[in-house]
């Protein structure tokens, strides 16, 4: 079994810079590929209501046979489920649908600016934390000016944001904004679907190593000191993604990894996404 680093939040509480995401796995997929992703060493599962699977995430909990403290959970409210009474309602069904009494953590899955409800979703997070609902509370997709705005009206600093990082998209200023601000960032689609494979950084650190290019992106990001949610229902795969702990990129390999990135989004543009 790998032994993953942790990161500390800005509330104290301990995450696992590694875990395992659960976008876009099939009920069918999920309990079985948590089980082998927590015989593996996994111990941070990342869903999210929309992803529909949240009932096979507590399947695999507990048949898994590790304690409920062994595992960090987290889970998002939806777009639809932003306000007060909605977004207090989504995380109590969650709560119900998983079968636990506490998630780890809850994220405000998107913005969604148009709706202008995400600082009254994130102050309905912050009363559910309070409640004991919830350990910690932080977002996902938030740019800095959303961010900005959250702290300002409320006070309150989300201890996590979670956005789309990859060598082609590596979001330098916004991470540089989330650092000064004690957020810890972790990446969503974290090989970018593979384009950056066969670029020559990647390709040569992966020659030199001896390992794969997902390995070596892999790599960048811890090194970066970005936290990650890579998926695949692939044990041998979900192994390969683990075995990132036992060697380094040189400086130059960073810097030429820096040059990949040319602003491309996989996923939509959290500036607009969210009317519907």
């Amino acid at each position: 079994m790998r032994s993953i680093p942790d990161v500390t939040l800005n509330d104290g509480q301990t995450m696992p810079q590694l875990g395992f995401g659960c976008w876009s796995l099939s009920q069918e997929e999920t309990t079985p590929a948590i089980l082998s992703a927590f015989k593996l060493g996994y111990r941070l599962i990342d869903g999210a209501f929309i992803y529909g699977n949240e009932a096979q995430m507590g399947e695999a909990l507990r048949a898994s046979g590790l304690n409920r403290d062994e595992v960090f959970l987290t889970t998002k409210v939806w777009n639809a489920d932003h306000g007060s009474a909605k977004t207090r309602a989504s995380v109590e069904r969650s709560l119900k649908t998983i079968g636990v009494d506490q998630l780890n953590l809850v994220l405000i899955h998107w913005p969604a600016p148009m709706k202008d409800l995400y600082v009254e979703t994130w102050q309905t997070l912050i009363d559910l934390k309070k409640e004991g609902l919830i350990r910690s509370i932080g977002v996902s997709n938030f740019n800095a000016d959303h961010l900005e705005r959250i702290i300002d009206e409320t006070g309150e600093v989300p201890v996590l944001n979670q956005i789309e990082i990859n060598p082609g998209l590596q979001q330098n200023a916004l991470r540089a904004a989330c650092a000064a601000k004690g957020v810890v960032v972790q990446a969503w689609t974290p090989l970018g679907k593979g384009r950056s494979f066969d670029a020559a950084p990647i390709r040569d650190a992966a020659e030199r190593s001896g390992k794969s290019p997902a390995q070596v992106i892999l790599r960048w990001h811890m090194q970066l000191g970005n936290a990650t949610i890579p998926r695949s229902a692939n044990p041998a795969r979900q192994a390969d993604n683990l075995n990132i702990f036992d060697f380094e990129l040189t400086a130059d390999e960073m810097a030429a990894i820096a040059t990949l990135d040319e602003g491309f989004r996989t996923g939509p543009d959290p500036s607009v996404f969210g009317a519907d």
